[in-house]
């Protein structure tokens, strides 16, 4: 019987913790632990870290883990390496759910950087209003561009204030409308916005609204990934789990 280790933290994970719970199958669903409130879920659930490529392999063995699936976020690098490694050491099948990157649509008017370093080397410049939609992990990085006014957005309030001279914060939980952000970028005078190239549709309101709104937008770009099978649908995940069997690597296949 299938027993499945889930990489979480995104809605196409939890949307394939449903699918799973309805079908009934053995899964747990893992949560690196940035999250102060996590949403409940219908399968088990671990929170915290592995301790790198030798605690995920040890983990797969000592849970008796079939498949691995990494449903974390497009920019959770250093996790998605450590889940190709460890599913090729341990022999268990391994495929990653991730959400096809966002293109440029008439009316963007992105600037394409390939990092964080580059997105704060961007915002180089007089005095402007930026939303930055980036989660609070990477935001104290911006404190190198303190002449702006920022608005951020967090699903959690933070135990410190962020390290930014001038700022609004949010608290909220998306997934977000587009009318959503259009208020919220309106309301704060937005003239630039900061993005991850997330992906997908669940956080694709705010690219939309600054596209309305002619907002231009500092696009940063998806880190390399390891070769490995990715799929975007989570019933895609469903029909590969009928078919996968155990992985060949440790057979010498």
């Amino acid at each position: 019987m299938p027993n499945i280790l889930l990489l979480g933290g995104t809605s196409q994970a939890s949307a394939l913790a449903r699918l799973l719970a309805q079908r009934g199958v053995a899964a747990t669903l893992s949560y690196a632990g940035r999250t102060d409130t996590p949403l409940a879920q219908p399968i088990a659930v671990r929170i915290g870290g592995f301790g790198g490529v030798e605690g995920l392999v040890a983990y797969l063995r000592a849970e008796r883990i079939t498949h691995l699936v990494d449903a974390t976020h497009p920019f959770a690098a250093t996790m998605s390496a450590h889940a190709v490694e460890a599913a090729r050491r341990a022999g268990v099948a391994h495929v990653a759910l991730t959400r096809p990157a966002w293109r440029a649509q008439p009316g963007d008017r992105w600037t394409h950087v390939a990092d964080m370093t580059g997105a704060v080397a961007a915002l180089a410049g007089p005095p402007r209003r930026v939303m930055l939609a980036l989660g609070r992990i990477h935001v104290e990085a911006f404190a190198a561009q303190p002449q702006h006014q920022y608005l951020l957005r967090f699903v959690d309030a933070p135990a410190t204030p962020p390290a930014l001279p001038h700022h609004s914060l949010v608290i909220d939980r998306g997934p977000f409308s587009v009318e959503d952000d259009l208020r919220l970028m309106r309301m704060h005078g937005i003239d630039m916005a900061v993005s991850k190239n997330a992906g997908g549709t669940g956080a694709e309101a705010k690219i939309i609204a600054a596209r309305q709104l002619g907002v231009p937008v500092v696009m940063i770009g998806r880190p390399a990934m390891p070769a490995r099978t990715e799929l975007h649908v989570p019933e895609e995940v469903l029909r590969w789990l009928d078919h996968a069997g155990p992985s060949s690597a440790e057979r010498g296949v």
